[in-house]
């Protein structure tokens, strides 16, 4: 009697998955991004909630480095937020022109600061219900604000970290305030600014849109859509970026002399 042989797979990260095993998948893959990403924080520079409301704004379109290259010059022009309501336009634009769409920008910081006059006696809220009705501030921006210049939790839905859950399989929503609350729910409170900043660390830096790096990823045992990107350690070595790119293929268990020099230096998304 011929015996049949049976040959058992092991399914991947997210497939036939119960809402109590997404959360604790979650769970972990919160915990591994703390290990791999403790210099996470947010990557605009700001010295008050002024600050950050402004860096935040002109980040659209544009990446936190330029920014950063803008903001101390124009901080020091307007310290206030009746410096901004009282601002000339076209010095403002000059000062912020190297952001792109200097012309909405200028516009929403000109009526930021009126508005924080005349209805906050110049001061930044700190209620999510009253940032997102200032101009220039929508969910995103004001959970930036809330989570960092507050310390109340909340979660930022930008790209990355919309596309960084979505490749977990931690949620279907496409909708970023659906997205937050999915989310939310995966997570204690108290963790959410953290996390924020741990997802688009990882998005900037390891999971890349076009090309991510998963054979030098520390989450390939818990990512359903491992094998997106190259997974010979060798090639997926080349695509980390920052700083730290070869202390992050050192988390993924590879040799990070395969991490070429121009990673290290590359400008992170």
């Amino acid at each position: 009697m011929r015996r049949r042989l049976t040959v058992v797979t092991s399914s991947p990260p997210g497939a036939s998955e119960t809402d109590l095993g997404r959360k604790r998948r979650a769970r972990k893959i919160g915990r591994v991004l703390t290990e791999t990403h403790p210099d996470a924080h947010c990557e605009l520079d700001h010295s008050n909630a002024l600050e950050l409301a402004v860096a935040t704004i002109l980040s659209a379109q544009c990446t936190d480095k330029k920014v950063n290259e803008v903001t101390p010059k124009l901080f020091a022009r307007y310290p206030s937020a009746a410096a901004y309501a009282g601002a000339d336009r076209g010095e403002m634009e000059e000062l912020i022109r190297p952001t792109g769409f200097y012309r909405n920008k200028t516009d929403s910081l000109l009526k930021l600061g009126q508005a924080l006059l005349d209805r906050y006696d110049g001061a930044v809220p700190g209620r999510l219900v009253d940032l997102v009705t200032l101009p220039g501030i929508g969910r995103k921006t004001a959970n930036v604000i809330l989570g960092n210049a507050f310390d109340v939790p909340g979660i930022t839905v930008d790209t990355h970290f919309q596309r960084l859950v979505h490749r977990w399989r931690l949620t279907t929503e496409t909708d970023p305030v659906k997205i937050e609350h999915a989310i939310g729910a995966l997570y204690d409170k108290r963790d959410w600014t953290m996390l924020s900043h741990r997802i688009i660390f990882h998005g900037r830096r390891v999971c890349h849109a076009r090309k991510p790096a998963c054979g030098a990823c520390t989450l390939a045992k818990l990512c359903p859509s491992y094998g997106t990107g190259p997974t010979e350690p060798a090639a997926a070595a080349k695509l980390l970026k920052g700083p730290r790119a070869r202390d992050l293929a050192v988390a993924a268990g590879v040799d990070p002399e395969l991490v070429p020099a121009q990673a290290i230096t590359a400008e992170v998304p």
